[in-house]
């Protein structure tokens, strides 16, 4: 009783932060990933005007930071981030949303990853690291013990669980009786009826939105005592909150609030089952942390798989398509091509710019798995990363074993693959937004659950990596002084790389690729043609988790420790961030994500050009591009280009035959 009466503060957050993500999906049909990052924002916010009296702007570019005041009262600061919070709601909703109104799924899930990213990024720029924005602790709630049931609890616990309790009930008595409730109901189900009717759904937007933030930054700042504040555990706060949601079906504030409290008092129970000396029952090597995430990850399966159909109802409203998916052309001659200045590279550079190469050759697989399952399949997978985690601690564990280089690096993949068909199950059932939410809760899953393991990851230090040989040969990457990033295993990527974009390619241009596009397309029209749609689905993500599989291999290979950081959920949504950006439904697009990795070939170019600042900058950088690009040109980088050169070839030929 008391784990569970412990665990009423955590879930009331979670409650919160799911009625927030409610009142957004209400108004604009957004599942905001980013909310859990505004609400960090938000909190840092707050806690530095009260530690130095300065204004956190959001704003990359400018000053990190303005001062207001000395030193603010609480109430002071409180509501200078209650008017901040109400304007980056408003700005959220304005700027980035309104505009992909009619987009697709996929442009609204990676624009939200793109301003999640982005204010990441700002707190980690102007908050630093040597000062927490917590020093000084601010307790907004009374701490004194309080008996409940024979057991004692924290006054604050049952204050935030009120808290929750009383929003609820007052947003839907808002929503249900009152004229401003009803024009949001009704300009959310209709928005041209609503401008027929003398609504304006921009505007009505504009308020939810700022109440939404005000209640994440809230939330957040009313956790801390409890939970803590960290920019990047924080935001992933969003995972639990998204499967209260789903379990009030992203319409109930009651249901959204009285799981949101479950889910929070189960983890408890789960932390205290663990700690208690008397238990004996949960092994060594399992992370609590893992196991406390477990339970989201089960309740939004369930949710959702028990909801979706195997497939879009006939009432289910059309989705727009995905940009264009260009027939790769001239396979051999752009592999022969690229290949040679790859090797070019490796054979006549130095160590840095090898390195470079080497991290954009790994990455052009993480890359490429993206294009496969959500450019050519349209599935949103945010999973990808924790694949690829799981066979670089299985490749280094084979090595260890005995295992020949070749036959390690297949199996590590193919454990990623089981894993990522696993993973694809629920994608048999559902799709769009709410498949993005099932892999990024899976996702964190695994990464607390299986990479935190000390007995695959060996715990926080990582485990070493053995140095490759093949047929007695070291390919190994490590080389002394100079020599390090050896070439040899720059060629041994290159070779994976090569065949693996030549297999995917030839699938794209075959019947394979014509069932993927199909299935992206319209999966009722597909299964009426005769397409088993279940079934093109998981060979999509088993071979995508091959390839993100094979990824994690290398990248394993190319240190000499292999830690569970080096696979942070962040990671992945950076990688799918950086596909959409160049262009998510072709080869050329997943090469030019490869080269705007971080520590990849562009960003040390430009690092050597700015003395290192560049680094500095990428994350924040890609996130705000990534929001402009999704809204300006969903087609991506490739896809302008592509475009551009359309056009002149069409204006040549029209130029053409009016001279003749």
């Amino acid at each position: 009783m008391g784990y569970l009466l412990a665990g009423l503060g955590g879930g009331a957050v979670v409650a919160a932060l799911a009625i927030g993500l409610v009142l957004c999906f209400r108004t604009s049909g957004v599942v905001n990933f980013a909310y859990g990052a505004m609400g960090m924002y938000l909190a840092y916010v707050f806690f530095e005007l009260r530690r130095t009296g300065d204004l956190l702007l959001p704003v990359v570019g400018l000053p990190s930071r303005v001062p207001i005041v000395a030193r603010p009262t609480v109430a002071t600061a409180l509501l200078i981030m209650i008017v901040v919070a109400a304007l980056l709601g408003a700005a959220v909703h304005w700027l980035v949303f309104r505009p992909l109104r009619n987009a697709p799924p996929l442009a609204r899930v990676v624009a939200s990853l793109g301003l999640l990213i982005y204010l990441q990024e700002v707190v980690r720029l102007g908050v630093p690291p040597s000062s927490a924005a917590t020093a000084e602790r601010v307790t907004l709630l009374p701490e004194n013990p309080v008996e409940v049931l024979s057991t004692t609890v924290s006054a604050n616990r049952l204050l935030l669980a009120a808290l929750a309790v009383t929003v609820a009930a007052v947003l839907w008595a808002v929503y249900r009786f009152t004229r401003f409730g009803l024009a949001t109901r009704a300009a959310a189900d209709n928005d041209k009826g609503a401008l027929l009717a003398g609504l304006s759904p921009d505007r009505l937007g504009i308020v939810n939105w700022a109440v939404a933030a005000v209640l994440g930054g809230l939330a957040v700042v009313l956790i801390e005592p409890i939970a803590g504040l960290n920019p990047t555990t924080t935001p992933l706060l969003v995972v639990p909150a998204l499967a209260a949601a789903l379990l009030g079906g992203l319409r109930s504030f009651g249901l959204a609030t009285a799981a949101g409290l479950g889910i929070g008092m189960v983890q408890s129970l789960i932390l205290g089952w663990a700690v208690s000396p008397s238990t004996t029952w949960l092994p060594d090597w399992v992370p609590v942390t893992g196991l406390q995430q477990a339970i989201p990850v089960a309740l939004v399966l369930v949710a959702l798989v028990w909801r979706g159909g195997v497939l879009p109802t006939r009432s289910a409203v059309p989705e727009q398509s995905l940009p264009p998916s260009p027939t790769p052309q001239r396979v051999w001659l752009w592999v022969v091509v690229l290949s040679g200045l790859v090797l070019t590279g490796l054979f006549t550079l130095g160590a840095s710019y090898r390195q470079a190469i080497i991290v954009t050759l790994v990455y052009a697989l993480l890359t490429l798995s993206i294009v496969v399952i959500s450019g050519y399949v349209g599935q949103v997978s945010l999973a990808q990363l924790a694949f690829a985690g799981v066979a670089g601690f299985s490749v280094i564990r084979l090595l260890d074993g005995g295992v020949p280089f070749v036959v390690a690096v297949v199996l590590a993949a193919l454990v990623a693959t089981v894993l990522g068909v696993l993973v694809g199950l629920p994608a048999t059932r559902v799709r769009g937004m709410s498949l993005a939410v099932a892999t990024l809760a899976l996702a964190v899953a695994i990464d607390d659950l299986v990479l935190d393991s000390v007995a695959l990851s060996g715990g926080p230090a990582g485990r070493p990596v053995p140095s490759p040989t093949f047929f007695g040969f070291d390919i190994g990457v490590t080389g002394v002084g100079a020599e390090n990033f050896r070439p040899i295993y720059g060629v041994v990527v290159l070779v994976a790389v090569v065949i693996a974009y030549v297999v995917v390619a030839n699938l794209r241009r075959g019947a394979t690729g014509v069932r993927w596009l199909a299935v992206r397309a319209n999966e009722r029209a597909a299964a009426a043609a005769g397409i088993n749609v279940a079934r093109t689905k998981l060979t999509a993500f088993a071979l995508s988790s091959f390839l993100a599989g094979l990824s994690g291999v290398f990248l394993a290979l190319s240190s000499t420790t292999l830690s569970p950081t080096s696979f942070i959920v962040i990671g992945a949504l950076v990688a799918v961030a950086l596909t959409y950006l160049s262009g998510v439904s072709s080869l050329a697009g997943a090469l030019v994500a490869a080269t705007l990795a971080q520590a990849g070939v562009v960003t040390t170019f430009m690092n050597g050009l700015s003395g290192g600042s560049a680094g500095e900058y990428v994350f924040a950088l890609t996130g705000l591009v990534l929001v402009v690009v999704t809204i300006t040109a969903p087609e991506g980088i490739t896809g302008v280009v592509r475009n551009r050169f359309a056009a002149l070839a069409a204006r040549r030929r029209i130029t053409a035959a009016e001279s003749a």
